[in-house]
């Protein structure tokens, strides 16, 4: 049973913009296919599904060994993945955005979850966090 902050995935999915789901499905299987071994931890949003705000409102978080390494939020047309220590992962393609520690990457379709960059990014983001 989920602990009070804690929901099950399929409530997030629930509560998710329909225009958003297939892309969030299809960012948690390539999490999920790069680090079996990490965790899958959803939590209550602050902010309500449909908000007209365009902060993120949903997020999967992704940890290894109680280390956050990795997340997946939506926002009102894009979903991102987020990456905790994105500062030091190694970003020739030049994809991550952001200026503080944790980068991140926008897609906008499940497409974009299968371009080798994202794919060496989300393997690199967990690849560094067992070096360490």
């Amino acid at each position: 049973m989920a602990t009070p902050a804690e929901i099950p995935p399929a409530e997030h999915l629930r509560r998710t913009p329909p225009s958003l789901r297939a892309t969030v499905q299809a960012a948690r299987r390539r999490m999920k296919s790069a680090a079996p071994q990490a965790k899958e931890l959803t939590y209550r949003s602050s902010r309500k599904a449909g908000a007209a705000s365009p902060s993120m409102y949903k997020m999967f978080r992704y940890v290894v060994d109680d280390v956050q390494v990795a997340g997946i939020g939506t926002f009102p047309t894009t979903v991102s993945l987020f990456f905790a220590r994105g500062r030091t992962l190694d970003d020739e393609s030049g994809l991550l955005e952001g200026t503080g520690a944790a980068r991140f990457i926008r897609l906008r379709t499940p497409a974009d979850v299968e371009r080798p960059a994202v794919k060496r990014l989300i393997r690199k983001a967990f690849t560094s966090t067992q070096r360490q």
